[in-house]
């Protein structure tokens, strides 16, 4: 006799949420995988079928059945209980207001921060930094990271270009 899955319950809203996903053309492929794997569970589908249709393993499978179940009492949002789990890491070094004034002070001309200089350089942007006191300590190096960097997740960003 085969081993039958733990049930996993989907309220009629919550249903319309996952479908949502699955069929949004702007939902991150892992979310919408995510999503299909729920309404097949939902649907009775057992892990090996799903697995099978979906192109994932076993395993990935049971983990967000479970995950979901386990999440149910949370309170969250569809979309919030099929999102990535946080992970471990070093926490940011400089804050995103840190980053936006370093930015900004580059849109100033050197001139007005009593620099004998006609462009900003990577590392006159890191001392000026430094002496407005906008940052404790930082690199040319990280300076340039921030100026590398492109907007992610402006809908106004990337609309316009």
């Amino acid at each position: 006799m085969p081993l039958l899955a733990d049930p996993v319950t989907v309220l009629p809203e919550q249903r319309e949420a996952l479908e949502q996903l699955v069929r949004s053309h702007s939902t991150p492929q892992q979310l919408a995988i995510r999503a299909r794997l729920i309404l097949c569970a939902a649907d009775g589908v057992g892990v090996r079928e799903s697995a099978r249709e979906l192109d994932v393993w076993p395993k990935t499978v049971r983990y967000w059945r479970r995950r979901w179940r386990r999440q149910a009492a949370d309170g969250q949002s569809v979309a919030e209980r099929l999102t990535d789990a946080p992970r471990s890491g070093a926490p940011a070094t400089y804050t995103p207001e840190q980053i936006c004034a370093v930015i900004a002070m580059t849109c100033e001309k050197p001139s007005e921060s009593e620099r004998p200089i006609s462009h900003w350089s990577q590392r006159e942007i890191a001392d000026e930094a430094m002496r407005r006191g906008l940052v404790p300590s930082i690199s040319q190096r990280s300076v340039g990271r921030f100026l590398k960097k492109k907007p992610t997740s402006n809908r106004i960003a990337s609309g316009t270009g």
